[in-house]
């Protein structure tokens, strides 16, 4: 009874212990898979590492699997970017820089239109023609001298007066002139005879009808100096030199290239510059509206 009750206690305790070993083994199997899977999620969502070191890792703190950025199942989380709105929807241009747009669009056209001269020349009756914005300078080497013509086009620009019998009701526009004040030195060395002329006025006819003098321009002022100009140099106004030397530095004048008909070319030319240099402004005005 002993030795049976031996043997049967053996046979339980072997039976335990295969069912315990087999349920280890299968646990031993499935165990790795669990922990690797945990450890993955701690190391992911802990905020310290084993070894004390901080992360800053919030990959799965307080996300859902349905949060707005589309992560879904996957809890990774991406940078969301700014949207921008469609064009329609970008804030218009103020009424009037619109409306300030399409006039100065059209006023170049009419404008370009109307140039009478589209390439400016770069000499006339024999002076070197240099332009620096409204300012213009023209050059010419003489024997022993130099000859400077010098005048800036700002605010020069006036309307030919039409005929008087042409009814008022058929007139057209008035062609826009541009007649400088410019300046004339004669330079020999370092002396410089300076001249100030202007255009004249045309004056009335004559009352016996004798036309003697028919001058465009006259002297405004006259100055000699040495070195360059400075407000300490004298000068004496054109209206009151005596009336013979007064011709005679006209003469001076005319024998140098400045004459009559140089200084109405030197009006058409100053007309065509101011004109281009205007066409140029209204560009750079509707360019800078446009915001380019």
């Amino acid at each position: 009874m002993n030795g049976l009750g031996r043997t049967a206690t053996r046979l339980i305790q072997n039976c335990v212990k295969n069912t315990t070993l087999t349920g280890a083994l299968v646990n031993r199997a499935q165990a790795p898979v669990k922990r690797d899977f945990t450890r993955g999620i701690w190391h992911m969502s802990c905020s310290k590492r084993l070894d004390g070191s901080a992360t800053t890792s919030t990959l799965l703190h307080n996300h859902s699997n349905t949060c707005s950025c589309g992560c879904g199942l996957k809890a990774l989380h991406t940078k969301e970017t700014e949207i921008e709105p469609p064009s329609s929807q970008l804030k218009p241009r103020p009424l009037g820089e619109r409306e300030l747009v399409e006039f100065l669009t059209e006023e170049i056209v009419a404008e370009r239109k109307a140039q009478k001269v589209k390439v400016l020349p770069t000499e006339l009756e024999g002076f070197v023609i240099c332009g620096d914005g409204a300012e213009v300078v023209l050059s010419k080497k003489l024997k022993d001298e130099l000859v400077r013509i010098t005048f800036n086009v700002n605010h020069t620009v006036d309307s030919d007066d039409l005929e008087g019998e042409v009814q008022p009701e058929k007139q057209e526009f008035a062609e826009m002139r541009s007649r400088p004040q410019f300046e004339v030195d004669l330079v020999r060395g370092d002396t410089t005879l300076g001249f100030t002329c202007s255009f004249l006025q045309e004056p009335p006819p004559a009352a016996g009808g004798a036309d003697e003098y028919n001058d465009v321009f006259g002297i405004d002022e006259v100055t000699i100096y040495k070195g360059e100009w400075n407000d300490k140099v004298y000068a004496v106004a054109g209206d009151v030199l005596d009336g013979y030397l007064y011709d005679l530095l006209m003469n001076l004048l005319e024998e140098k290239g400045i004459s009559n008909e140089f200084v109405n070319k030197l009006s058409d030319f100053s007309t065509a510059y101011e004109h281009s240099a205007y066409i140029k402004l209204l560009e750079s005005v509707s360019q800078f509206t446009i915001g380019k």
